[in-house]
């Protein structure tokens, strides 16, 4: 069974390549220097897991996981443009550097090439991949049309916004492993299970990753702290608070989210641990973990080939206390 750092330098090397023609260059450059950014291709990598779990590795796992690769940059290309982004990881995005017209064809052209590599996968896995692909794709567009939808509302209750991260983020892991397990051979039981450890993994990191925003160290989480704060936006942790402050508390918070006062994101900080909402993250985090190992560990494959999985959930959502 190989780690995932090690599977991560083998796609890295097998996704290196050049995936579109030269001509037209005003279209196709575009989507190159975008793939170039780079990134964790932590998707493709839980196909070939995926697919390891069960088998060893066909030569359509490394199609399907370009395919998903691929289509999750389509996904940020276009997130890009509707989120007005200037940067992706430090460079310019494609419509800062090249004109929105440009980046929305070149997002097109994208998806078109992620299904372009489904068509290389042998017929008898087509039709299951093909289901399971679309079906995550329209999700995520699901997703994206929520988080959208959320950010015009006063409030948002937290099993609204538990389903939106669930079908903006989670699915996508989750159905990168699945994949990964029909061409490996499993059972459609296991393949859920599989799918379940995904989606709950995908969960637990999403609550982490809000959580860090608020009360992360700066030096190792690599962002400003309170940035979710300063743009107001609706996360795991705003959302509950909102539903255990008190009057006076609620009124400061609505106070201080309309306005952009220098210490908004102390305040907002010190609401937020009155109100116990750092203990209650960590909680909902571990509860979203726990149950994405149990998910795991009732896979029926021998534990060894579950480790390179167990590591990679353990490092990417560390557990606290």
């Amino acid at each position: 069974m190989q780690s995932f750092e090690l599977l991560s330098r083998k796609f890295a090397l097998h996704f290196e390549q050049q995936h579109f023609p030269a001509e037209p260059a005003s279209l196709y450059q575009p989507n190159e220097y975008f793939l170039k950014l780079g990134g964790k291709r932590i998707r493709p990598v839980l196909c070939l897991m995926g697919n390891e779990l069960f088998d060893d590795i066909k030569t359509d796992a490394w199609e399907v996981g370009s395919a998903i690769e691929l289509f999750h940059n389509f996904t940020l290309i276009h997130d890009d443009i509707m989120d007005k982004a200037p940067l992706r990881r430090g460079m310019e995005t494609i419509h800062a550097k090249y004109g929105e017209n440009v980046a929305l064809l070149a997002g097109d052209v994208m998806l078109v090439k992620a299904y372009q590599q489904l068509e290389k996968v042998q017929l008898e896995f087509q039709h299951p991949i093909l289901h399971l692909f679309n079906k995550t794709a329209a999700e995520v567009c699901e997703g994206q049309q929520w988080d959208m939808d959320f950010e015009k509302k006063e409030t948002v209750k937290l099993d609204d916004y538990l389903r939106m991260i669930e079908l903006k983020t989670s699915v996508l892991l989750a159905a990168s492993l699945k994949m990964g397990a029909i061409l490996g051979g499993a059972g459609e039981r296991n393949q859920n299970l599989l799918y379940e450890f995904g989606k709950k993994l995908g969960i637990a990191f999403q609550v982490q990753d809000d959580y860090l925003d608020a009360f992360g160290d700066p030096q190792k989480f690599g962002k400003q702290v309170g940035g979710d704060i300063l743009a107001n936006k609706k996360t795991f942790l705003l959302i509950h608070a909102f539903e255990t402050v008190n009057d006076p508390q609620k009124d400061e918070l609505n106070e201080l989210l309309a306005a952009n006062a220098p210490d908004k994101v102390e305040k907002i900080l010190k609401i937020f641990r009155d109100c116990k909402v750092d203990e209650w993250a960590l909680e909902l985090k571990n509860k979203y973990l726990d149950e994405a190992f149990s998910h795991l560990e009732d896979i029926a494959v021998v534990s060894k080939r579950k480790q390179p999985l167990k590591e990679l959930g353990q490092f990417l959502v560390k557990r606290e206390h």
